[in-house]
This record gives structure tokens, sequence and C-alpha cells, in this order.
């Protein structure tokens, strides 16, 4: 055991790879992906460091190519969150206890082969099973999760360094210890950098956890499960589970030994868990720790003096990069009349101008929703416009699911403010604008702030300094991440930590010391070099 007190090399973000033509990422990525699409791998559940084979099945494919199978995965019921509460329980005793810097080692190997050897896999994975681009890939698969591991290193480094004053004959400090029981980190689809950091968030603090990948979303959180392996994160720590959520999720969260609940998912799931959490609650060890981020309804907001073309922009980007499968997609946005024709005329050019197609075609701007459920909702959304007064489709509104299941990036015109479109997720590539008169700023942004139940990301547009001092104050709790002249999208670790109250989640930002101190449980410890020798005090001397 060394003696040394340690300081953990200082975090940076991981560069973002172009993939330029004739570049050798570009090759070596092509490659993995030719031979990714060429093999069908058989994906068991980790528990223990075993591999468990349910023969249960279910199939993982491409969204852009439905009828591709990438893998059969081993679904997970009650006997195996059985087991892997069990395993967890055993892998805690020791992990744990275990020094803070092996602990951040294993995280930040992680990073360093994620970042090299492992890069090209885990971006191919999430090209393939999450109709990614390339660069859509890179960004969340290979840099934000390497940035996650590298910088939550050095946020529980922070955290441990904090300690408390003490008097003169007395050393007081605080240990941050590990949550007693096991950790339920249930993720989405959407991001693979989300998946990755949830369930490794707590185990860098010393917890253990059980791990619910997306259904749709197996193949690259398998590898990035035997990425942990390799990088030497002992058997238990974290157990892969994947399943249906109500089969893994329902006796998780029914188990006694729930410490916590790190989530990133619906409204309605996130709700439906802590309800269930909050009727058992007298049957848990500890009180459970509930963390989750429940995606929004995030908005652009225009001042007439906004610079239009970057406005346009920004809301291509912000609304249709990965088909608006983005928790902080720019969905709803406000304009003010002065500005529409030029911005309605420079969307519709822009919009028109998409390619769409296969991920593995490195030239395509989108490729396909993640499922056919997603497609059929997203067309609903669009029906209801079409058949109803007060809509107007500006661009796109049509889909095709014969070969993958892909969506048009479509804006759609909503006279109403409150419609079902300005009002509520759809999680697709579709961008609701409403128009409102320059007179009318004030209502406006009253309509912004309490128009969705959401709180999650938000921008403005404005070139005027005082206009934008008073869009940041009509709406400091419509975002929990607010951008000024840019898009709602795109948070960068150790930059902008993410996430939003409302009904978007708990705010406990990911990618900062915030969301490390849920997954700690704290113990004072006071120490007394001479205590005292007599129970007496000095104005007991005399009456």
């Amino acid at each position: 055991m060394s003696n040394s007190i340690v300081r953990l090399p200082p975090p940076t973000n991981e560069p973002v790879l172009g993939y330029a033509p004739g570049s050798p990422e570009k090759a070596e990525l092509k490659a993995r992906l030719a031979a990714m699409m060429g093999e069908r791998i058989e994906i068991p559940a980790i528990i223990g460091g075993r591999e468990v084979r349910t023969g249960r099945t279910a199939e993982a494919v491409c969204p852009h190519d439905h009828g591709h199978v990438l893998a059969t995965v081993h679904q997970c019921g009650r006997d195996e969150v059985e087991q892997a509460v069990a395993a967890a329980r055993e892998a805690w005793r020791e992990w744990s206890e275990t020094d803070w810097e092996a602990r951040a080692a294993v995280f930040l190997k992680a990073a360093d082969l994620l970042a090299g050897p492992w890069r090209a896999t885990v971006n191919a994975a999430t090209m393939l099973n999450q109709s990614k681009t390339a660069f859509q890939a890179e960004i969340d698969a290979a840099c934000e999760l390497a940035d996650f591991w590298r910088f939550n290193a050095h946020y529980m480094e922070r955290i441990y360094g904090e300690q408390p004053g003490s008097a003169p004959g007395v050393w007081n400090r605080v240990e941050y210890r590990a949550l007693e029981g096991f950790v339920l980190a249930v993720t989405p689809f959407n991001f693979t950098s989300i998946a990755g950091n949830l369930p490794t968030a707590p185990a860098l603090m010393g917890n253990v956890a059980l791990w619910k990948p997306a259904s749709t979303a197996v193949v690259s959180g398998y590898y990035l499960m035997r990425l942990l392996e390799a990088a030497g994160l002992p058997p238990g720590v974290v157990n892969f589970v994947p399943g249906r959520g109500g089969e893994v999720g329902g006796p998780a969260v029914g188990s006694r030994d729930l410490a916590g609940v790190h989530f990133t998912g619906s409204t309605a799931v996130f709700q439906g868990m802590w309800r269930q959490i909050g009727e058992a609650i007298a049957g848990y060890r500890s009180y459970p720790r509930i963390v989750g981020e429940t995606g929004g309804k995030d908005f652009v907001f225009a001042h007439p003096s906004a610079d239009a073309e970057a406005l346009v922009v920004a809301l291509v980007r912000g609304a249709f990069e990965y088909q608006g499968q983005k928790c902080s997609a720019a969905s709803r946005a406000y304009v003010p009349s002065s500005l529409w024709p030029v911005v309605r005329d420079g969307l519709v050019d822009r919009v028109r101008s998409i390619r769409m197609g296969s991920p593995l075609d490195f030239r395509n701007f989108m490729a396909a929703v993640i499922d056919e459920a997603s497609f059929d909702n997203t067309l609903a959304y669009v029906a209801h416009a079409r058949d109803r007064p007060g809509f107007e489709i500006l661009a796109g509104g049509a889909g095709d699911k014969t070969t993958g299941y892909f969506v048009e990036p479509t804006v759609i015109v909503s006279e109403d403010p409150r419609s079902k479109l300005m009002r509520e997720e759809i999680f697709a590539p579709l961008l609701t604008v409403h128009v409102y008169e320059d007179s009318d700023l004030d209502a406006a942004l009253e309509l912004c702030d309490t128009g969705s139940d959401y709180g999650l990301t938000g921008a403005v547009f404005a070139q005027d300094r005082a206009a934008i001092e008073k869009m940041g104050r009509a709406l400091r709790h419509a975002a929990g991440n607010f951008y000024v002249n840019d898009k709602p999208t795109g948070a960068v670790v150790g930059q902008q930590p993410f996430g939003g109250s409302r009904a978007s989640g708990t705010n406990d930002k990911a990618g900062s010391p915030v969301n490390l101190l849920r997954w700690t449980s704290q113990r004072t410890i006071k120490e007394t070099f001479v205590p005292p020798r007599t129970y007496e005090y000095p104005h007991m001397g005399e009456e």
C-alpha cells in the first residue's frame, strides 16, 4: 500500500476525430463496420463476471436495415436479477473498501482503452445498433464517455479533498462511504456515453451496480461491458442484465438491497419507479437515492435582433442531428414575425438539402429512428398536424419503414403555442415553430416558460445584450442547460454539466461533482487528542 498523497492526471477533453476522406481513423472504422456487419454475435448477461445464458432471447437489429440481425440477446428476469443482487453484494465487501486511487485507475484505463484500441469497435457498434452517423457516434460513444471516466475521477479526488475544519486539540475529518446495497442503472438507447456513465459513476465511488441497458442498444452496451472487464473492473461490481423493463426493473426496485437508481429515460417510467420505491420505502435497508434525467421539450427562442442565419443553422443542427433523438434536441421554436420570412426560407432550403440514409454512407447527415414504435409515433404527430386547422407542414412529413425506420426531417408551424406538438416530447426529427408578433415579446416568453412541463435545455438568440439578459431572467427555470446564440444540444463534460428539472429530472448534473456526491454516504469522525479528565465546567467554580 502506497503512503504517497497522489494526484490524478489533470483531465482534458478527448479530441474529436474528423473521419475525413483518406484519414486513418475512417479506414479503421470502415473495416470494423464491415467486420461487424458480417457477424452475428451472442450476448449473454454478465453476472458476477460469469456469462449467463437464459435461453429466452431477442434480436438486436440495425434500425436503418431492420432485417439485418446484429446479435442474439439473452433476456433476464427475476431469477437473474436475484443472482445479480447476490453477486453485487459479494463484490461490495471488497470494492467498497478498495483504495480510491485503485478505483480511479480502472476507469482511467478504461478511458484510454476507449480512446485507443476500442474506439472503432464501440463507435461501430453505436452506428449499427443505434443508427448514428460516424460523427454522432464519435462525439458520443468515444469522446463523451472517455470524458466522463476521466473527469469523474478528477471530481472524486476533489470531493475526497473536501474536509471540515478542526479546533485546537481536535482532528475532524469526513469519510465518503459507498452506499450499502446496489445501484440500479437504467440506461437509454440514444447515448452510449450515458449508458456507460450511469453504472460506472456510482461504481467509481465504491458502489456496485446492476446495469439494465435499453433493449434497442444492447450491442454497444455489451462491448462497453467487455471493455470494463479489460480495464480491470472486478467481477460483480457492474452486472450486465439485459431484458424487458418490468422484468428486470421490477424485481430490482423491489429488492431490500436497493441503494439507489441512476436513470435516463421517459418521464412516465421514472415516475413509475419512484412510485414503486415510495410504496415500498419501509422495506429498504436505506432510503434509496433517486437520480434521473427524463427528457425534454427543448426550445429555441429568437429575439427580433437575432442573427437569422445563425438561428437557422442552430435549428437544423439542434433539431435533426441524430434524428432528433437527443434529450436536448430542439423541438419547439419561437420566432418573431419580423424574422420569420427569412428564417422560413432558410429552414426549408436547408432541410430539403439534408441527406438521409444508412450511417454506413458517410455522406449522410441523418439515419433512421430507433424502432418501429418511434417511427409510427412520429408519423402520428404529423398526421395530427395534417388533419387539423392551425398547422402548416413546411418541410418533410413523410416516412418509409420498408428497409429501415426513416422519417424525413420535418418542420411544422403551429398557430396555437400550446398545441400538442408544442407541448409534448416527440423524440424524433420534428421541429414545431410558433411565430409571435414582435410587440408580444413578454407574452411569448411567458408561453415559452409555461408551454411545456419539461425544463431540460433551451436556447435564446439575440444581438441585443439587454434582450439576452431579459430573456435569461424570464426563462431562468425553463432549462437546466441554457445556451445563448447556440443550439441547445452538445453539452461537453467538464464544460457544461448536464441536467434539468421540472419533468426533466432531478438535475443532479451528469459530468459534475454534484452527481458523484449522490453516490456517497458521509461519516464524520472527530478525534480528540487529550480528552478532559473531569466532567465539571469552569462556571461551576462559584455560585
